[in-house]
Order: structure tokens, then sequence, then C-alpha cells
């Protein structure tokens, strides 16, 4: 049984300063030209403040019914493509006044894998919150200042991330060790943006921590090293009921959207789990709910999208041409087994082969009212065997923009007038030479 998933990079490129996170200086210096580097796309570059929960037509927390015209046409887009048997939720928001939603198979209840991981980060901001709820500045500074080491929950995991030393101007790119450090929201840049299931383990095992200590986290080594030579089933007890709680408060249903184990053999080795999954509709709730600045609440939201922002390379839905100059808020997963001999192919699973992805997508501005001209949200399932299925969710991403656009066509301007359209008027102008050669005589 093996899960994996995404190896793009999040959080805007001039976070470092906020944030601390190393990475994020790296980035911004390849952009600058400081250092060497692959540049990014043209959707990549939003900075800080350009990205933030963006809908206020309502409070995200109850789906519009689907809309009819809407349905037609992607079930018709969906039909006899190679996607009938994918599960799609989709809500566009690209009218600020009417959320257009539509849905194929949402209600299927599957393992997306490391899509999971936005339950984790629900669940610690959750905490965050409950903890300093007037207090921003301490939420911050907790992420920004709490110091991790990687231990056994880290391991292992093959996904690499990026080490970037700020002084040096060394880059490193790996698999977490243990030993490791970096701050909590280093970790949870790992664990979002390059995927990495060493990350999402230590960040779990944060999670707990925090739930268990309260603002007197972080403890002192021995106490923290105390507390966690509890049994699996007390400590997963605390972190099932953690993370159901978070899921719940925040309007979700939780025998339908689920993080039920840690994301590492070490972790699972330490604290007892459940099973994991989710629905496209539940998926496409969350990302509802943090666009409209619901989630937890303004701060979270805007702190979890701005997580969720690529800035290092995109695949499976997010790498697909069309979206190169679009902002996308992406996380995807997989999940597969195998049967029989022969070994297990990486994405071809021939008993199972998940793999999901969301995303909300965002089309530049095409006027100075500094709104994306579309808006989507999106939620994808598949379960294909024995095929990697990256590509065609790339070409899906395809299908589904195009869709989005002919719903929303950019007006034609009207042709320019010709020169002479306009016969020439006085000028009431002091100086001009006319009128004075008219005053004279």
């Amino acid at each position: 049984m093996l899960s994996a998933a995404t190896l793009a990079q999040a959080y805007p490129y001039d976070g470092y300063a906020y944030t601390g996170i190393r990475r994020l200086d790296y980035v911004a210096q390849v952009y600058a030209g400081t250092v060497p580097g692959r540049k990014l796309q043209p959707g990549q570059y939003l900075g800080m403040d350009q990205v933030f929960p963006r809908w206020n037509g309502t409070d995200g927390k109850a789906l519009p019914p689907p809309d009819a015209d809407l349905q037609a046409r992607l079930d018709q887009l969906l039909a006899g493509s190679g996607y009938a048997t994918y599960s799609v939720a989709l809500l566009d928001l690209s009218d600020v006044t009417h959320p257009l939603y539509a849905a194929h198979n949402a209600d299927d209840k599957v393992n997306v894998g490391s899509v999971g991981k936005v339950l984790v980060v629900l669940a610690l901001m959750q905490t965050l919150a409950d903890l300093y709820p007037e207090d921003i500045a301490a939420r911050e500074r907790v992420l920004k200042t709490t110091m991790i080491t990687a231990d056994v929950y880290s391991q292992y995991d093959h996904h690499t991330v990026t080490f970037w030393d700020p002084v040096a101007k060394v880059r490193k790119a790996r698999s977490i060790r243990a030993g490791d450090q970096g701050t909590l929201w280093e970790y949870l840049d790992w664990m979002l943006s390059a995927s990495s299931n060493s990350a999402a383990g230590m960040v779990q095992k944060e999670l707990i921590a925090l739930k268990h200590f309260g603002s007197a986290y972080p403890p002192s080594p021995a106490e923290y090293e105390a507390f966690f030579k509890q049994s699996p089933k007390v400590l997963g007890d605390l972190y099932l009921q953690t993370m159901n709680d978070a899921v719940a408060r925040n309007g979700f249903d939780p025998e339908q959207f689920r993080q039920g184990s840690i994301f590492t053999h070490g972790g699972k080795t330490k604290v007892d789990g459940t099973s994991s999954y989710a629905t496209s509709e539940q998926l496409v709730r969350y990302l509802y709910r943090l666009e409209a600045g619901t989630l937890i609440d303004a701060f979270s939201s805007r702190e979890i999208k701005r997580l969720l922002y690529m800035t290092q390379r995109r695949i499976r839905y997010a790498s697909h041409p069309v979206l190169n100059d679009d902002a996308v808020f992406f996380k995807s997963g997989s999940f597969y087994q195998c049967t029989g001999g022969g070994g297990c192919p990486q994405y071809k699973g021939n008993k199972t082969n998940r793999l999901a992805s969301v995303a909300i997508v965002e089309s530049p501005d095409m006027t100075p009212l500094n709104v994306p001209r579309l808006r989507y949200l999106v939620a994808v399932t598949s379960n294909v065997l024995g095929v990697n299925s990256a590509v065609a969710h790339q070409s899906l991403a395809l299908k589904i923009h195009r869709f989005i656009e002919e719903q929303h066509p950019v007006p034609e301007l009207p042709p320019a007038p010709p020169d002479n359209a306009f016969p020439s008027v006085p000028v009431d102008d002091p100086d001009d030479p006319a009128r004075k050669q008219s005053e004279q005589q």
C-alpha cells in the first residue's frame, strides 16, 4: 500500500521576511536574477498582497444547488471522453453575484492520498485559533519560531524538499532525514508544497503536542519526550479527536472527509490510526469556505490559501500550459495498491490506482478592477487501473478551463473609429495659434 503526491512548491515568492520559510528566499532571488535557477510561469509570481480569500458573495458554508445548464454541459464534457468514471465537483465563481455548481459522481468516497494534507493544516490552524482567538501575532510567532527536529515520525518518504541557506546561497534538494531542522511554518510548506510525507508526519506529531500542551507549546524537550512515550492508542485517540473536531466544526462530515492516520510508516508505529477518505463534493466545499475566508477565520483562510499557492514546478492537473498565466492554488495526491507478482509500478496500481487533485484557478485581471476574469474551484478523483493518469488529468484541466471560458466570453470591443469620424472643434486655449490669429483680425 503506497501513497504519493505533488512535487510542486507553494506560498507566494515574497513571503520570506514574513514567514521565515527559507525556500522562499531562494525563489525570490531566482526571480530577481541574483542566483541561478529556473524561472516560473507568469501565474506563479503573485505577491503576498495578491493572495487572499476573494469571494464575498456568500459565507461559503453551503454549495448552491446544481445549475441545470452548467450540469448539462459538464455531463456532456465528461461523457464518452474517458472521464465518465471520474468524480468531479466544479464551482464557478467568475460571476461575483451568481455562483454556479455542477457535479459528476461527486459522492464517491475514496482515499485521496496526499490531498488529505489539507485537513492536517486545517486541524493545526484550528487548534492555534482556539488557543489564540484574538491574538494573530501569537499564532504567527508559534508558526515562525517553533523549531522542529525530524525524528522517527518523519521516516520515510522519497519526496524531495528544498533546503536553502540564505547566507551561503547554497541550495540542496533531498528527502527529509532524521535530525533535519526547520520551523513549523517550514514544515507546513514542505508538507503542502513538495507534498513531503516526512514533513506531514512531523506536522501531525506537532498537532498532537499543540493540542495537549496548549498555550505552553512548545514545551521543554524533557516534557515533550515524556509525553510522546505514551501508548499508540492514547496518542491515536487524541490525534483523531483533534482532526475530526476541526472537520466537524468547519461544517464538513467526518464520515465523508477524514485523514485518519499519520502519513509515514514511522509515525504509524507510534500513533494508532484508521482509514482516510474524501469526496469531491466535500473537497470543493473546503475550497469554497477557504475562498470565502470562513475556513476557521480570515487569518487561517488566508494562510492556508497562501500555503497552497504553487511557486515551483506544476504537475498533473495544474501543469497544462493553458494555466500558465493563471494563479493556481493546488494539492494533488495518489493512492495505489497492487496484487500479484512483478512489483507495483509507481502510480500504476492494478488493485487501486487513485489520483486526486483540488484546485482554485484565478485567471488574470482583464480590467482595472483587480478582479480575476475567471475564478473556479474544482476537485477531481479517478481510479484507472494500471495507468498513470497524470496526463489524463492534465488534459481534463484544459477541457474544464475552456468550458469555463465559454461560460464567460470576453466582451468584444467596438472597432476603433476612423480618424475623420470626429470633426475638429475650437479649442479654448489662450495659447492656441489659431485663436491668437483670430483675435488679431
